[in-house]
């Protein structure tokens, strides 16, 4: 079963009289553990797509299956408790919480969607604090870390409700080339560890050179079907 399939998607947003078509028949498969990067200029429709795979933001028209599950007609409700379970975001400015901990940071999904007590909860933030490289971090703050570390915390946070599937948006946007190396090799072992797929909106020439999968984009549509590290 693929973890994302898309036929004929469509997304257009209504700015005052004008429709604004941000996807437009963009139809491709990504099959478990895979390395997948979207690539394509700014305003190409990137972030728009991992949006709407990441349930956050409804296709116009259009199949869109994630995990085998029909997002499209989902209640708002629905798409969150579905997003909570199954997906993890990794975001380019890291999105943590300034005042709670590494740890605290990487446990607060299992708080907010997901009812694990808290030996559980420990136990799953523990394990993935040592393998993202953080066993000693996790009573700091994220104002104590650097940026690598945030990164890497942000990783951490996207896997540890066992997400099947990460989204990642520029996440290398933000850090030194050995940083975004490293982070990008963090990521290959938590997929060959844990089966996840990484799904990336990117510019960045080093993530394209790790991806088994490109598919380029340019003004909302797909211009490949994907296959090799080529553009």
């Amino acid at each position: 079963m693929p973890v994302v399939e898309a036929k004929q998607l469509e997304k257009t947003y209504i700015a005052g009289d004008i429709a604004v078509k941000a996807i437009q028949g963009v139809s491709f498969t990504i099959e478990q553990a895979s390395f997948v990067s979207f690539v394509g200029p700014s305003g190409s429709g990137k972030s728009t797509l991992l949006n709407m795979i990441g349930c956050l933001d409804p296709p116009t028209k259009g199949s869109l299956q994630v995990m085998g599950k029909d997002i499209t007609i989902l209640t708002r409700k629905q798409a969150a408790i579905f997003r909570g379970k199954h997906i993890g975001f990794v975001f380019q400015d890291f999105n943590l919480i300034p005042v709670l901990t590494v740890f605290e940071n990487i446990e607060y999904p299992l708080l907010m969607v997901q009812n694990w007590p808290k030996k559980k909860r420990t136990e799953q933030v523990n394990n993935l604090l040592k393998a993202v490289g953080m066993a000693d971090q996790g009573h700091k703050f994220p104002s104590q870390i650097s940026g690598g570390q945030k990164q890497r915390v942000a990783v951490a946070r996207a896997l540890v409700t066992n997400a099947s599937l990460v989204l990642a948006d520029e996440p290398t946007a933000n850090l030194d080339r050995t940083t975004a190396n490293n982070i990008i090799e963090l990521m290959k072992n938590m997929r060959d560890e844990f089966g996840t797929s990484f799904i990336f909106s990117t510019h960045d020439p080093k993530i394209m050179n790790n991806a088994e999968t490109i598919f380029t984009l340019e003004d909302g549509q797909l211009l490949n079907n994907g296959g090799g590290n080529h553009v």
